[in-house]
């Protein structure tokens, strides 16, 4: 078991405040999307899971009971409390929601995946924004979202980012990672999109994407790709229609 305390560099009884202000801290020193130095995705990780731990008051709870009192008898003992598997027999939607991003931080990512399709797929209202802090929502669904592309899941991938895209919108000012959304969302769509989804779902995805404030370039091409889609599948007119706009 990891020292949270120890990884966040706060003291045991350190305010939420302080905790947050830490994680931020050290997330600006080891999110490889800000250093480029992937060997440091271990601790990133491992800074991720503790913030995730010490801000959930329920495993707090239980880290502190099971992780210091081993430590002071020794180390010998360990929790009989079992997270993982206390979410695995919960089926409401936070509980889905906290098992898919728990999965997530320990290595575990296949099982993240398939719980968050399988969410998906069978319940139309679950959405992961709904459970978590902003920063949080942004921080997993980013990570949440590159796993999905590792698979070839790139449609979920888009639908999942664009959940946060249109979340950043609504503040006064963005997310310090909000770029790094933007410009992974982007190359999804210019790389992937169209080469591995059906036509119909492909025109629904750059439709999508129009609404999501991208620069007038990058809305051309959009368009244009909506007229190719609107050719393969016979609508020559509404592929004008787009062609034509792409041009203005």
């Amino acid at each position: 078991m990891i020292d949270c305390y120890k990884i966040l560099g706060v003291r045991n009884n350190a305010t939420l405040s302080e905790i947050k202000k830490a994680y931020r801290e050290k997330v600006k020193l080891l999110h490889p999307d800000i250093t480029g130095d992937s060997t440091q995705n271990e601790q990133f990780n491992n800074v991720v899971q503790a913030y995730r731990v010490l801000t959930d008051a329920r495993q707090r709870s239980i880290f502190d009971e099971s992780y210091f009192t081993k430590h002071r008898k020794g180390g010998s003992q360990k929790s009989s409390f079992d997270y993982y598997k206390w979410l695995s027999e919960r089926q409401d939607f936070e509980s889905r929601a906290k098992f898919i991003f728990f999965t997530l931080m320990t290595q575990r990512e296949d099982e993240a995946v398939a719980e968050f399709k399988r969410m998906q797929m069978n319940h139309h209202d679950f959405s992961l924004k709904d459970w978590f802090t902003r920063e949080d929502f942004m921080d997993y669904g980013y990570i949440l979202a590159e796993e999905l592309v590792i698979r070839g899941e790139y449609y979920d991938a888009f639908l999942l980012l664009e959940q946060i895209i249109k979340m950043e919108y609504s503040y006064q000012y963005f997310y310090i990672f909000f770029p790094d959304v933007l410009d992974f969302t982007l190359n999804i769509l210019k790389h992937n999109i169209d080469t591995v989804i059906s036509d119909e779902l492909a025109l629904d995805v750059f439709e999508r994407a129009l609404e999501l404030g991208f620069s007038k370039k990058d809305e051309k091409f959009f368009l244009t790709k909506m007229g190719q889609e609107y050719e393969r599948i016979g609508d020559s007119y509404t592929a004008n229609l787009c062609f034509k706009a792409a041009e203005m």
